[in-house]
């Protein structure tokens, strides 16, 4: 079964509580103010799309697919991202609270996290090879297993990461915040 293309397209301020969002491919377009606080978004197609101050908390993604899409200003608690279609998984985030969110196992190469709030967010198995975390709290992120080669931490706050456990060959750090490369290993530093 063949998904509705919808093009071009400019929605504002639209609570998909109320409304439904008809299922689709949705490409080339902007959601504006829109709230899909625990919405089903379930095989949706998303396409160079950017999402501005949107809240998707708790929405469902079983299948979604994110391709080439921003995300800015966005309220993304509690996101299963690790149920999306990995096929083309693109995604950027400038300005997001992704509290509580879910990255097990995705190729995230080259993403761009900027100004976010990334608290207790699961990177899990992660590709992270060049990514970049500019000013992003990362407080209580879990890093099990995470390829961060090449990755910009520099400006990074409150991050644990176990080089013994995740590759982190080549990655930026600050000296500002290199502590959270040794906090697991109960040393003393002053």
């Amino acid at each position: 079964m063949s998904l509705t293309l919808f093009e071009d397209f400019n929605f504002v301020d639209i609570n998909y509580n109320e409304n439904t969002l008809a299922p689709g491919n949705y490409e080339n377009g902007e959601f504006i103010g829109c709230d899909f606080s625990n919405v089903d978004l379930s095989n949706f197609v998303f396409v160079a799309c950017t999402f501005v101050r949107c809240n998707m908390a708790m929405a469902t993604l079983k299948k979604t697919a994110f391709r080439e899409v921003r995300f800015e200003n966005c309220n993304l608690l509690g996101l299963h991202f690790d149920n999306c279609n990995p096929f083309l998984f693109e995604v950027s985030f400038d300005n997001c609270r992704l509290n509580l969110s879910s990255f097990f196992s995705l190729n995230l190469k080259n993403t761009v996290f900027n100004n976010c709030e990334l608290q207790e967010v699961d990177f899990t198995q992660c590709n992270l090879t060049g990514a970049f975390f500019k000013d992003c709290n990362l407080s209580d992120a879990v890093f099990d297993g995470t390829n961060l080669e090449k990755a910009d931490l520099r400006s990074a706050m409150n991050f644990t990461i176990n080089p013994e456990v995740n590759s982190i060959k080549k990655a930026k750090f600050s000296t500002n915040n290199i502590i959270g490369l040794v906090k697991g290993f109960n040393i003393i530093i002053e």
